[in-house]
């Protein structure tokens, strides 16, 4: 969930394809997860076509370089960040998401290895903006992100697109409390917001891709308790929370998997949040013991929450086996909280 907001001015109308001056380059494997699934890069220079390996899945051996388009925003930034530590070369994109022609003057210009989009509304304060700002939000999530994977597709580059799992609601197949989480494959369910009906919309048509994998965020947590974009630093601000359990996104775990998923050259969708699931109240109670001991709060039902909110909220446990076989070093949220947020932010004085 990222804070970039296109130029309202730019036609949200997709300008057709120049017919290539390039011939295809050998056919470019992508990810073990799907049945072998290829795709042609109209580039003959194309770097991926160096760095992908004809065997699925194999990292590569050759010096990677991200292009990562986000670069205002909260998760664009903490990429680049990650970049730096770990020595990869990176740039972020200055073309508009919507605008084809600006990205393939970065691409021209950078040759990236792989692609990150962390660019998109999610709406200022809060999603509530989507459903005033309609048309806005369809050019920057639905028109923009679709954009920037065709381009990628014909350039053979892999994107990994930031995406949500605020697409889903419990229901009778998945109820509340009883683990069952949405997985992978399953259609999405919750259409209570605008936000989430172009996020669903898009993901759907991004299935088309096999050049793309999408990672499904959610309520994303970081170590920095005063960014006004993490969850916790959210509610521990707001007068009333719900107490509903839901899968959460502890980005400090995360998203150096999301740099090693680029590596492994992994495509489809993934469930991109820590196993298990973790309530409001649980939360705020681990900010008690850990930062705070006068914290309180107040809880309110969601009767008494859609009085103050535009639009619904999603409310969801998604099913995390995919990610952790391919991970299983991943923490639980709970663990992943202590590990990551709580104890390295720790002012309360240690229990025997």
């Amino acid at each position: 969930m990222v804070t970039f907001i296109p130029n309202i001015s730019t036609s949200i109308l997709l300008p057709p394809k120049p017919p290539s001056k390039f011939p295809p380059n050998p056919q470019i494997p992508i990810s073990k997860h799907q049945s072998p699934i290829f795709f042609q890069s109209k580039h003959p220079h194309n770097p991926s076509s160096q760095i992908m390996s004809s065997q699925q899945n194999k990292p590569s051996t050759k010096p990677f370089k991200f292009l990562i388009y986000g670069k205002t925003g909260w998760i664009g930034g903490l990429l680049g960040s990650l970049c730096q530590a770990q020595s990869i070369e990176y740039h972020y994109g200055s073309g508009r998401l919507e605008s084809r022609d600006t990205l393939i003057a970065d691409i021209d210009a950078v040759k990236p290895t792989h692609v990150f989009n962390a660019a998109g509304v999610t709406g200022r304060p809060n999603v509530d903006w989507c459903e005033t700002h309609k048309v806005e939000t369809i050019r920057a999530n639905v028109v923009g992100t679709l954009t920037l994977a065709d381009v990628c597709r014909e350039y053979g580059l892999v994107l990994v697109n930031f995406a949500t799992g605020c697409i889903f609601e419990y229901d009778l197949e998945h109820p509340l409390g009883s683990r069952i989480g949405f997985k992978e494959e399953d259609s999405p369910n919750f259409v209570g917001s605008f936000y989430s009906k172009t996020k669903a919309m898009v993901e759907d048509l991004l299935k088309n891709y096999e050049n793309v994998c999408t990672l499904r965020v959610r309520m994303p947590i970081s170590s920095d308790l005063t960014n006004p974009r993490n969850f916790i630093t959210k509610i521990t601000r707001y007068e009333k929370v719900v107490d509903i359990p839901n899968s959460m996104t502890v980005l400090d775990e995360l998203l150096p998997i999301s740099i090693e998923m680029a590596k492994r050259n992994l495509t489809g969708i993934y469930n991109f949040t820590n196993p298990g699931c973790i309530s409001h109240n649980q939360i705020l109670e681990m900010y008690r013991d850990y930062i705070d001991p006068k914290f309180t709060w107040k809880n309110f039902t969601l009767d008494e929450q859609a009085k103050v909110i535009i639009a619904p909220r999603s409310n969801n446990e998604l099913d995390t086996t995919k990610l952790k076989t391919e991970f299983p070093e991943l923490l639980s949220i709970k663990d992943s909280l202590k590990k990551y947020v709580f104890e390295p932010n720790r002012k309360t004085p240690k229990t025997a």
